[in-house]
């Protein structure tokens, strides 16, 4: 089985590429937003981070799906801040009052190099689109300290095709969320993104592009590919039932799919009737039946 992708990149590469991000912090556009400030002078866009990353926490997490979390964990690195700022967020502390700790790319790195010594199978960075360049950077440092497991890119869906081009080589293995199919909802329930929509539809498509579908080693652990995950809400708001078929349609049939229940009013979900409550089970389970009905064949179980 080949190594991760981003040791045939090599050291020149990766730093071309951590230095080209770099750059964007001096007017960024990283995300949808185009926030246009300059972090590196310590102005602040929606995401309200500067140019050095906060990290909450990191292990080995054994609560991801299970071809990350194999026998022996998903090394997972928890950002700070967030760039979406959903209403019902399941992690608003870390994501809205940004809880952690500011640390160097250097220190990140160290994670990542602790996390490999643990046995974790890859390196799962929570919500980093927003700290892409430190990431990168930290990845530079990792390598030649022995870094060699896979880069786990598990966001929110909320990326600009632009950005997601460099890291083509970098990441193998994309776990973004499909949040909604419907523009009023994600106005109204994600800081009035309306178009999250069409740029997460775009965004997948060019993960799936550079990655395709899930490709598991000889232990059924993930080396690389795509997981798309999907959060049930309450009364179809997510849009359940198009989601299915668009990536039936559009993708493969034999995407690796997790439709998740887990959904609880959190943070300001309150404000909300309509999502202020659990999903039921019969939810869930025409949740499931539209997955099986569009075809798809690859749903995390």
């Amino acid at each position: 089985m080949r190594g991760p992708s981003y040791l045939d990149l090599g050291d020149r590469e990766v730093g071309r590429r951590a230095a080209e991000l770099t750059a964007v912090y001096e007017c960024c556009c990283l995300c949808p937003w185009l926030c246009g400030v300059d972090r590196t002078m310590g102005e602040k866009g929606i995401c309200g981070s500067g140019s050095v990353a906060r990290v909450a926490s990191y292990h080995a997490h054994f609560g991801e799906e299970r071809p990350l979390v194999g026998g022996c964990g998903s090394g997972t690195i928890f950002m700070s801040r967030c760039n979406l700022l959903c209403e019902f967020c399941q992690n608003w502390e870390i994501a809205h009052s940004g809880q952690g700790q500011e640390v160097t790319n250097d220190q990140i790195a160290g994670m990542m190099i602790d996390l490999q010594r643990q046995g974790c199978h890859n390196i799962n960075f929570v919500t980093p689109t927003h700290v892409l360049p430190n990431v990168v950077g930290a990845l530079r440092i990792a390598m030649a300290r022995g870094l060699r497991i896979p880069l786990v890119y598990n966001c929110g869906g909320w990326e600009r095709v632009e950005i997601l081009r460099l890291l083509d080589g970098i990441i193998d293995i994309y776990m973004p969320d499909c949040k909604y199919m419907d523009r009023t909802s994600a106005a109204k329930y994600s800081n009035g993104a309306a178009d999250y929509p069409e740029v997460s539809r775009a965004a997948i498509t060019e993960m799936y592009r550079q990655v395709g579908n899930l490709i598991l080693d000889s232990d059924g652990v993930a080396v690389r590919g795509l997981i798309i995950r999907h959060l049930v809400l309450p009364d179809n708001i997510a849009g359940t039932d198009r989601f299915v078929k668009w990536v039936a349609g559009h993708l493969d049939p034999a995407t690796y799919v997790n439709i998740m229940p887990q959904y609880h009013p959190a943070h300001r979900a309150h404000l909300y009737p309509e999502i202020n409550r659990r999903i039921t089970r019969d939810e869930f389970a025409r949740a499931i039946a539209w997955a099986r009905e569009a075809g798809l064949t690859n749903l995390d179980t």
